[in-house]
């Protein structure tokens, strides 16, 4: 298995792809809310809650609000993904 930015890239994209299929081309610098891919509130709260699933963190819940993928990844930067 790849990094934790990795899997938390792949993550969102899948995410994405999936709760806003007309978003098109996601790319690092994208907005995550409004004009850009769109995301309100329940889908913000949902893309934490998988990343917690996935990663067992993620920067929603360590106060940050990630505007972002570039955001997102950065958090998960410095981050060492346990052994199973």
């Amino acid at each position: 298995m790849g990094n934790s930015k990795e899997k938390a890239e792949q993550t969102v994209r899948s995410f994405i792809d999936r709760v806003k299929p007309e978003a098109g081309e996601i790319t690092l610098d994208s907005p995550l809310y409004a004009d850009g891919i769109g995301l309100d509130s329940l889908e913000t709260a949902e893309l934490s809650a998988v990343l917690e699933d996935e990663l067992g963190s993620d920067p929603f819940t360590a106060d940050e609000m990630p505007q972002t993928l570039a955001d997102i990844l950065a958090f998960y930067g410095d981050e060492v993904v346990a052994d199973a």
